[in-house]
Parts: C-alpha cells; sequence; structure tokens
C-alpha cells in the first residue's frame, strides 16, 4: 500500500480554455486534505487528473515519491486510487450489486459469477449505513428505484469495495442527509486509522472543518495556498478562493436596475418543493436579469427545470400574477418560457442533424404542414444573423461547428420563438472569451427589450458583471439575496459556502 501522492506544477488545457495551469496537491496516508476552491477553480479537474479520468498536458504525479502515468482510470485502480463523484456512474437498470462490483465479480472455483458471495459482501458494505437509509435498501434492488441520497451511497460503496488505499471525494456529501454525513465521517476517521489518505472536495465549510486535516487552495487553476487546518479560519479560507483584483468589462449600469424596480412582478414563485429543492421563493420583475448563484448541485438546475415543467414539483408559480403549474415543458413553452440547458450536447442539440433542423425544433409547428420552408429559412438565416453564427450554411449537420456558434444554435432556436421569460442554465460553460462578450451583449438586449432572465453561472464574475441582483443557493434552498453594494465576490462565495448564513462576516 502506497504512502503519499503529489500532484506537481499540473497543467490540463481543454481546447483555448485552461482548467490548469499550476495545480499542486500533497496527501499522505492517515489524513484528509480538503480540496478547496470557487466555481470553475479546478478542483474537479485536479480529481480527475488524479485518478485517471483525464491526461495531464504537464507537470506530473508522484506515488511515493516516484513518477507515475495514469492514462485511464483503471490504471489508477490498479494502484490503488479510487473516486467518488457527484455525478453518479451508476447504471439505473442494475441492481445495487450488480453496480458494485461491475467488472470486478468475485469468481467461484469454476470461474463463473459467485453469485451468493457477491450478494453477501454486498450486505457487508451496505451495514456500513444501516439505520440511515429511507428504503428497505439491499443487494438486489434496482438501483433506478433509489432517491438520491441512496443512489450517493452506492456510489461510495461501489469505490471503496476495492479496498483502496487513496480515496477522493469529490462533493460525495452534497446529496446526503445529516445523520448519512455522520456515518460517512465515521468511516472516514476508520479509514484514516487503517492508513488510507482521503481527499475532501467539498463547498461545505463547516463539513471541510469538521472532518479535514489540512487544506489546498485552488484559484484559476492555480494552487494559492495549503497548510493545516488548525492554522487559518473560515474568512481566511474564502479570502485565498478570492481573486484580489477583478476586472469586469460588462458591468451594468446601477440606472438600469432602479429603472426595473418600477416594473410590475412578471414571475411569482412560492414555496418550490421537490427532491432537489426545499421552499424556493422569489419574484422577478419585467426586464429583469437575476443570476441564480451558488456552487454546483445546490438546487440551481432543479429550478430552471421545474420552472419549465419539466420536473415535478409542489408550490405555486404565477406569471404576471396568473397562477399556472405546468405538468410537461410543452405547457410552459406555449404560455412563453423558454430553456437553454446546461448540457448543450445531451439536451440542447442533435448533433447528427442540421443546423436548420435544430433552429426549427421548438417552432416547426408554425410553419405548417406541409412545411413552409422558405419562411422557416428566413427566420433561421435571420436569428443566425443577430447572434453572428459562423457556419457554411444552414443545411451543414450541427456537428460542424465550434462550440460557441453550437450553443449560439441552442440559444437562438428558442430565440425563435420569442420568450418572455428565458431561463438559462450556465450558458455560457465551455465557450471562448469572444463568444462569451457575445452572449453579454445579447443577454443585455433581450433584458432591456423587457424579457425577464433567471440566469445560472458557475462563473461568478458573469453573475456579478451581468444580474441584477443573486439569489444564492446552497443545499436546495435561497440562502441569501446579494444586490448593489453587496453583489461582490467576496459576499457570492461566503454566502455559497455557507459562511454568511451562520453569521460569519466576510470582511
Amino acid at each position: 500500500m502506497a504512502a503519499s501522492l503529489s500532484a506537481r506544477n499540473i497543467v490540463k488545457r481543454y481546447g483555448g480554455v485552461v482548467a490548469l495551469s499550476d495545480g499542486n496537491l500533497d496527501v499522505n496516508a492517515r489524513e484528509v486534505v480538503a480540496l478547496v476552491g470557487a466555481n470553475g477553480s479546478g478542483k474537479s479537474t485536479m480529481s480527475k487528473v488524479i485518478n485517471g479520468v483525464v491526461v495531464l498536458d504537464g507537470g506530473q504525479l508522484l506515488l511515493d515519491g516516484q513518477p507515475v502515468h495514469f492514462s485511464s482510470p483503471q490504471a489508477a485502480k490498479r494502484l490503488g486510487i479510487a473516486t467518488v463523484f457527484q455525478e453518479l456512474s451508476l447504471i439505473p437498470q442494475m441492481t445495487v450489486a450488480e453496480n458494485i462490483w461491475l467488472t470486478r465479480e468475485p469468481l467461484n472455483a469454476f470461474g463463473s459469477v459467485d453469485r451468493k458471495g457477491v450478494r453477501r459482501r454486498t450486505e457487508e458494505l451496505l451495514a456500513l449505513f444501516e439505520g440511515t437509509f429511507k428504503t428497505d435498501l439491499h443487494a438486489d434492488a434496482p438501483v433506478a428505484s433509489l432517491p438520491p441520497d441512496e443512489k450517493q451511497i452506492i456510489e461510495i460503496l461501489k469505490a471503496i469495495s476495492s479496498n483502496p488505499w487513496l480515496i477522493i471525494l469529490d462533493e460525495a456529501t452534497a446529496s446526503l442527509d445529516s445523520r448519512q454525513v455522520q456515518r460517512l465521517f465515521d468511516l472516514v476517521k476508520g479509514w484514516k486509522e487503517q492508513g488510507k489518505a482521503i481527499v475532501f472536495v467539498s463547498h461545505r465549510m463547516e463539513e471541510i472543518f469538521r472532518i479535514a486535516d489540512k487544506y489546498s487552495v485552488l484559484r484559476n487553476g492555480r494552487t494559492v495556498g495549503a497548510g493545516n487546518l488548525k492554522e487559518i479560519d473560515e474568512k481566511q479560507l474564502v479570502k485565498l478562493m478570492i481573486e484580489k483584483e477583478s476586472v469586469l468589462g460588462f458591468l451594468r449600469g446601477e440606472a438600469k436596475s432602479e429603472e426595473k424596480q418600477e416594473k410590475e412582478i412578471a414571475l411569482e414563485v412560492e414555496d418550490l418543493i421537490n427532491d432537489g429543492l426545499r421552499g424556493v421563493s422569489f419574484q422577478l420583475r419585467r426586464g429583469e436579469l437575476v443570476g441564480i448563484g451558488g456552487l454546483r448541485g445546490q438546487g440551481q438546475r432543479h429550478l430552471l427545470h421545474s420552472l419549465f415543467g419539466d420536473i415535478p414539483y409542489a408550490g405555486a408559480v404565477r406569471r404576471s400574477g396568473k397562477e399556472m403549474h405546468f405538468k410537461h415543458p410543452g405547457e410552459a413553452m406555449q404560455n412563453g418560457f423558454a430553456l437553454v440547458p446546461g448540457e448543450r450536447a445531451r439536451e440542447g442539440l442533435l448533433y447528427i442533424r442540421s443546423i436548420l433542423d435544430n433552429m426549427l425544433l421548438p417552432s416547426w409547428r408554425r410553419y405548417g404542414l406541409p412545411l413552409k420552408i422558405r419562411s422557416a429559412r428566413r427566420d433561421a438565416s435571420q436569428t443566425g444573423d443577430s447572434l453572428n453564427l459562423k457556419m457554411a450554411g444552414l443545411d451543414e449537420p450541427v456537428s460542424s461547428l465550434s462550440g460557441g456558434n453550437a450553443q449560439k444554435v441552442v440559444i437562438g432556436k428558442w430565440l425563435m420563438r420569442d420568450p418572455q421569460v428565458l431561463l438559462l442554465d450556465d450558458p455560457t460553460k465551455g465557450v471562448d472569451v469572444s463568444t462569451k462578450a457575445e452572449f453579454y451583449a445579447l443577454l443585455n438586449r433581450l433584458s432591456e427589450e423587457g424579457r425577464t432572465i433567471l440566469f445560472y453561472s458557475s462563473d461568478d464574475e458573469e453573475l456579478i458583471g451581468l444580474c441584477d441582483r443573486v439569489l444564492v443557493m446552497h443545499d436546495g434552498m435561497i440562502r441569501t439575496e446579494l444586490a448593489g453594494e453587496t453583489l461582490t465576490k467576496q459576499n457570492l462565495i461566503a454566502a455559497s459556502l455557507g459562511v454568511a448564513e451562520r453569521g460569519g462576516g466576510t470582511e
């Protein structure tokens, strides 16, 4: 069993985007290191480099002081490194036992799967969280039937079933309730005593100071601080995560925000509740551009998809004073709502179809049957021109476009419907700087035209620079509203981490 792992001067690029430019991390046996940073700082990329999911572009990994190269997750697993991601890797159609032991099934003397042994060892693992389950969880239960917290527990058990020496917990507590978190932390203490090392990635400051021994802070892809947690407090840790000098070239004028205060309420949300939301309430005025802040996975996606009729919810939604409860996205679209999803490849585009086909997806009924193709092409071309969409032609496959231009198609297809309420889920993620600037100008123009925009971004500077107000979400609730002088990077990060809500100032 290894005793230490070091990441030295790690560099990782995704096209023109630099995710890590100088990432460093040291973790030793019998210790928990908290890897912290704001949105987009490089935490998840660092985790993926260490466990072989992505191959580094520069720097090196050292295992017990010796250089090591992980070409795949399997290579890292063979050397005793396991990761628990917040984004689950489970296969819903398979059982709990099948998911935990997939590709590593214990065999009997005849070389076939030892099904009794698989079930017995699975039940032993489940016993580690006994008393914290909401369902009758057992080895043969289909994963699709489990609530999110129990799926997360299965993900944890899957990682530790191989008896790794290094365990990376990447936001692994985000879906767990307090009892389950306490049980996990009890296990972490036991793992330390067994000589294991743990990297703990979390946005919850209380948990970080409760379980970790050391910290390592990433900011804009660079490690900017590391040390013993006993020698730092929450405020100091937050300040390390913040860029001291930040120049925003797309600030909105205060006069616009004041003007919007006089306009009528366009959208009112009251006590929205579902698996990801714990009583969300707010109001938006016509022409307002309101941001949703907080670290990923705090309910932002649930909120946007609930408002679009894509996720069931309890609570009230009123548009211009009229109550409505969308059962499916079609109803939301008919009432002037549009949703630009966060995963364009999976949720926003049909990559095997043409640009024109994609632009017409939400609107083709408007052009009759048979299709009035000339009108459709004219409108799609005009929308593309307004977005400065760079393409060879509307009949080219959307797969031929760059990431930024593909995202313009995702936005353009909804603009063709002339929506009055625009829901945006991290629309500039993975696009270049010049395309981002075009998006910023577009959002400003749409809000000035009277569209109401609810905008989640994983980029804190976008929220500060673009939005009239920012609603900061934490654990499925709106914990803080920031506007005017309070809408600063420091306040936004502190609220995202739950510091402000416990009375800890950030001055």
